[in-house]
């Protein structure tokens, strides 16, 4: 039976993305149909984009921090015989002026490509990660709203998806608006315009539904949710939640919530994106998967190996086994309840 385990075990593959949030890293083994199994997912909130916003690139200090952080990633994938990880990184390091050399230095830790995504690219592989490369049933709108820029897709049916971002996130829209803990009300109101102003000159569409991935949505539904476990975060409960940022500091909703406080921060911010796409596209609700861009890249490598990047838009276009029946279908991480 040795050779079976070996191929289990080469069949795991490791992503490491370097987010404006976190530092994120997942382990995946595909399974044998369009989904992964999930291994081990862990992260360590590193604020990368608050730190390039301040300083312009990453300070000496804090890549040794990250070199710290990636570390016990690389030890935990070489204890599950996985070699390389796969490295990639978004906003911080598209803007950072030392990006070269943050590359160079994760490049050689991780011995494994890095790749810096593109907006498009991101889109993408959150697209692939919800739907696996089938078609929707019905126009799909799929939303990751990032720290420093939110990244979408407006699925079809019968053509190539629409692709786009917002050039700002959670994080910097929080930190150009919101001075109080709770955020004053003229504070949210500051945000809601600029979230507005920058969703209205998304791509055409007229999605009957929407995915929402990544930590904004799920924190947002968890501000609500209690003890229940909805997958939606209606417009309803988009407002309660909005309520009680109004109402509640960073502390109060850490303890009374499993949402840790890097993230309870930048919950105002993302609340004002997470509305105003709704409202430019007109929905009422939207899904909320834990799928990211990881899972993405994780079944990309799966099916095209090492040109997974070129071959990205190739995979995500193919009908797969066909017509998906529901906008659930293909994400394997979607968050179960109602």
């Amino acid at each position: 039976m040795g050779w079976l385990n070996l191929l289990v075990r080469s069949s795991r593959i490791a992503v490491v993305s370097l987010g404006s949030t976190s530092v994120h890293f997942t382990v995946a083994r595909p399974s044998s149909g369009h989904g992964l199994v999930p291994v081990t997912d862990a992260s360590v909130l590193f604020e990368l984009g608050s730190t390039v916003d301040a300083n312009g690139l990453v300070p000496p200090e804090r890549l040794a921090e990250l070199h710290r952080v990636l570390s016990l990633y690389v030890i935990a994938a070489q204890g599950m015989h996985i070699a390389p990880i796969t490295v990639v990184a978004t906003e911080p390091l598209r803007r950072a002026s030392n990006a070269g050399e943050v590359l160079a230095a994760v490049a050689t830790q991780t011995g494994g490509p890095v790749h810096v995504l593109r907006h498009e690219e991101e889109a993408l592989l959150s697209l692939f990660a919800v739907l696996g490369g089938r078609s929707p049933r019905v126009e799909t709108l799929v939303l990751d709203i990032g720290g420093g820029s939110s990244e979408y897709a407006i699925a079809r049916p019968d053509g190539p998806p629409r692709l786009d971002a917002v050039r700002t996130g959670a994080a910097r829209l929080t930190d150009a608006w919101i001075r109080h803990d709770p955020p004053k009300r003229e504070e949210m109101e500051a945000a809601f315009r600029t979230a507005r102003g920058e969703v209205a000159g998304t791509v055409q569409g007229a999605p009957r539904a929407a995915i929402m991935v990544g930590g904004t949505a799920t924190n947002l539904l968890r501000l609500v949710a209690g003890d229940a476990r909805w997958r939606s975060l209606t417009r309803a409960r988009l407002h309660a939640a909005i309520a009680m940022l109004e109402l509640t500091t960073t502390d109060e909703i850490t303890r009374r919530s499993p949402i840790r406080p890097q993230r309870a921060r930048i919950l105002p911010g993302g609340a004002a994106l997470a509305a105003a796409f709704l409202d430019r596209y007109g929905l009422d609700r939207a899904t909320v998967s834990q799928a990211s861009i990881r899972e993405g890249v994780i079944l990309a490598i799966a099916r095209a190996g090492a040109g997974w990047r070129e071959r990205l838009p190739e995979l995500v276009g193919s009908p797969g086994d066909g017509r998906d029946t529901s906008i659930e279908a293909g994400a394997s991480n979607v968050a179960s309840g109602a």
